[in-house]
């Protein structure tokens, strides 16, 4: 069976080149890393080795803290150099954590996707109150918060409930199939991040526990 490094290869050889905001160019010495934005820019910083990611990955342009490696604010300024296939996965992995692995689990038809409603439901102790929300307020909540420009890069792949799909988010939002060249980043079930944003909404409408 395929593992995430020889789907990685394969997907290069393709012609990929681009996985949310990182563009990867082959190298004699490994592959180089930098931020789609910064093609014409002569002023990058080097930076070598897989574990530099996780620096890169933490901070945006202003310094501040990314509580969410997928959303649309990666830093800019930098140039990363890995040695190998194997430095490449991890680089990546620190930059959108599992990310690869859900892509191939995705391409194989093994992905479970969970909807948001089934999230709900297993949650306990402060966050059991989330399963209060209503469908129209949830519908907000998730156009707001996981829309592209601005909330998160992933593709959604999970309806509200089984044969209630998501509204209020553009149709390319669902689509699981990158264009030529790009590793789709598939969101399979809602993060914790979103569920804290839905105990937010329950309280603040005063919904009955």
């Amino acid at each position: 069976m395929q593992n995430v490094n020889q789907a990685l290869r394969a997907w290069l050889e393709a012609g990929g080149r681009e996985i949310g905001e990182i563009h990867i160019e082959s190298a004699d010495d490994g592959f180089t890393l930098r931020h789609c934005g910064d093609d014409s820019r002569a002023d990058l910083k080097s930076f070598t080795g897989a574990e530099a990611a996780r620096e890169l990955a933490h901070y945006d342009d202003a310094g501040a803290f990314r509580p969410l490696k997928t959303a649309p604010d990666l830093r800019h300024g930098w140039r990363l150099t890995v040695a190998d296939l194997a430095d490449l996965r991890r680089a990546l992995d620190y930059f959108y954590p599992a990310m690869t692995a859900v892509w191939l689990s995705h391409t194989r038809g093994d992905l479970r996707v969970v909807p948001l409603r089934e999230t709900l439901d297993r949650q306990t102790g402060m966050y059991r109150v989330t399963q209060k929300i209503t469908d129209d307020q949830a519908q907000r909540l998730v156009g707001d918060f996981c829309r592209s420009d601005g909330g998160c890069l992933k593709r959604i792949l999970w309806p509200l409930a089984p044969g209630c799909p998501i509204t209020t988010l553009p149709a390319e939002k669902f689509s699981s199939d990158g264009a030529f060249g790009i590793l789709p980043l598939l969101c399979h079930e809602a993060c914790n991040l979103l569920v804290a944003k839905a105990r937010e909404v329950v309280k603040k409408a005063g919904l009955p526990s």
